[in-house]
Formats: C-alpha cells, sequence, structure tokens
C-alpha cells in the first residue's frame, strides 16, 4: 500500500535551491516518488511512497523555514502513482504571472467543507472554478462557473473581462487543494472585490469529508498522478490519462477511431502533427521495452 500525499505551504525561501540536494536525497533514500515544486514563495507537490518514507519526508519539510505549520492532504493507493521523484525550482509554486500577488499577506475567508454547501446555494454568492478547462470536464461543483482556461495564468485575464457580471455579488471559489485559491482569492481582495470565500482544503477535502447523499459536487477529481480522479471518500475514479495530450479520458473513450495507446486520443487527435505523433509512437515503445524489462518507473496507468 503506497500513502499519497499532497501539500503546499506559502513561506519565504531565501535561496530554493539550497534546499533541494537534501530534500531530493531524503526522497530517493526513503523510496518516495513524484514532484515538489521549490520556489522563493514556497513549496508545492505530491508524494507517495511507504508509510515510513512519507513521514520521514514531511518532517524534513516541516523543518524548513516557515514550515512549521505545514498541512497535507493524504490518501492511498494499491499502485504506484508516480514513476520517478522530481524536486524542482520555479518562480512560482503555481503559475499566475502576478507579481503582486501574496497569499502571506492575506487570502479569502476559508469554508468548511461543511459549510461550503450552505455558502454556495445562496442567492448572492457566485461560485467560480478555478481549474483549467481539462478538469472541470470530468467533475465540479453544482452551479459553478467554468472560466474555461487552459492554466490558471488565464484566471486573471477572464476575471478582467468578466467581472462586471458578479456586480454586488459574493465571490466563493474552489480548486483541487487550495493553493490555486490563496492566490486567486489575494488577487480578487486587491481587485476591490470585499466579499471573497474560498473551500478550505479544496475539492478533496471535501470529498473525503462530506457524505456522497449530502454532497453538491459532481462527477469526479482530477488528481495530478497515476490514480488520475477520484471520488467520494477520495476512492479512485475511472478515468485514464492520454498521454498524448495528459486530459483525462473514460475506458471507452478507447474504443474511439482517434484512441491510439500514447499517441492520441479524441480531445488530441487532431491537435497534433505527425511529427509530434511518431515522436509519442517511439516515446510508447520505449515504454513497453521498459514494462517488459520490469522496469518499474512506468508502472501504475497503463497509459
Amino acid at each position: 500500500m503506497y500513502t499519497i500525499a499532497a501539500l503546499y505551504h506559502f513561506t519565504r525561501f531565501e535561496n530554493p535551491a539550497d534546499i533541494k540536494p537534501a530534500l531530493l536525497d531524503l526522497c530517493q533514500a526513503q523510496e518516495v516518488k513524484g514532484s515538489l515544486l521549490l520556489a522563493k514563495e514556497g513549496i508545492n507537490g505530491t508524494i507517495a511512497g511507504p508509510r515510513v518514507g512519507i513521514d520521514a519526508v514531511l518532517n524534513h519539510i516541516k523543518a524548513l523555514p516557515g514550515c512549521a505549520d505545514l498541512e497535507w492532504k493524504e490518501a492511498t493507493s494499491d499502485h504506484p502513482p508516480f514513476g520517478k521523484m522530481k524536486v524542482r525550482l520555479k518562480k512560482e509554486i503555481v503559475t499566475m504571472g502576478q507579481p503582486d500577488v501574496d497569499p502571506r499577506a492575506k487570502v479569502g475567508n476559508y469554508v468548511e467543507p461543511q459549510e461550503w454547501n450552505d455558502l454556495i446555494r445562496q442567492d448572492d454568492v457566485v461560485v467560480i472554478d478555478t481549474r483549467n478547462d481539462y478538469e472541470v470536464a470530468i467533475g465540479t461543483f453544482e452551479g459553478a462557473i467554468d472560466p474555461k482556461t487552459v492554466s490558471f495564468g488565464e484566471f486573471p485575464d477572464w476575471w478582467e473581462e468578466n467581472q462586471a457580471r458578479f456586480h454586488n455579488k459574493r465571490v466563493a471559489m474552489f480548486c483541487t487543494g487550495g493553493i490555486r485559491c490563496e492566490k486567486s482569492t489575494n488577487y480578487l481582495l486587491g481587485q476591490g472585490v470585499e466579499d471573497v470565500y474560498h473551500l478550505k482544503g479544496g475539492i478533496l477535502r471535501y470529498l473525503e469529508e462530506m457524505p456522497a447523499e449530502d454532497s453538491t459536487w459532481q462527477g469526479e477529481c482530477f488528481v495530478f498522478d497515476n490514480r488520475v480522479s477520484v471520488g467520494h471518500g477520495l476512492e479512485e475514479g475511472p478515468h485514464l490519462l492520454c498521454h498524448g495530450c495528459r486530459r483525462p479520458i473514460l475506458p471507452e473513450d478507447m474504443k474511439r477511431p482517434e484512441f491510439e495507446l500514447g499517441v492520441s486520443c479524441h480531445h488530441c487527435a487532431h491537435e497534433t502533427s505527425e511529427a509530434d505523433k511518431a515522436r509519442f509512437r517511439e516515446r510508447q515503445k520505449q515504454i513497453r521495452l521498459a514494462r517488459e524489462r520490469g522496469d518499474k518507473t512506468y508502472a501504475g496507468n497503463p497509459l
């Protein structure tokens, strides 16, 4: 059984590059895999591994400057969610491209999962999904607005174009684990929006704590590991990942004529060139050969 820990924390790292080597070495020594991003504004990522290894890495992160109150969300998986461990240096731990946004200064009002349904059902509340379009496509909250953004960095432009629609409304926002809302609520406060709220712990905490019969969530929640999607109780969902475009697909989508294992699906078949597809086919060939050799790097999602 693999323990999965999803985490983020905004703090001030003067030199993230100094943090990387020891963190990466510890993860590798503890057989922990996944991806962690380091930037001057903090840390973000998801890791998976044995219970003792995850505990060791989390304790190491909590000892970093300003991280003593680190929070994270856990789940389990029968198969390895990641094939390798990456620790990357970035300008932002979640890219918004707004240099004046600083969640450490101020964010919107946190709303507990048990209070979320009552809030979003109020007539003067508008609910905005801050995730990317392919995430929203497989699940979202009842009545939520989909900005149809391809990346989080497009959100400020979308808000600028649409803010007049929400005059005299309270704004409630949500995302997968909460990190995008830390930035988006700070951004809206900076734009003069007074009543801003966000779901504490994100969709993942809501699905973990709210019984399905009391839920306003519809569909599945996309996650950035080989589980691909989860539902209530964080049970693994039915989705697979197209490695041509990194979008979620359902098993029945593999029967569509546009589908080619590791190369394309109905979402992306017309978006990539023949040269792209040739590269993807070669990549898929190498993955197949590695699996035949017993390379565990490619365990998990068959696509």
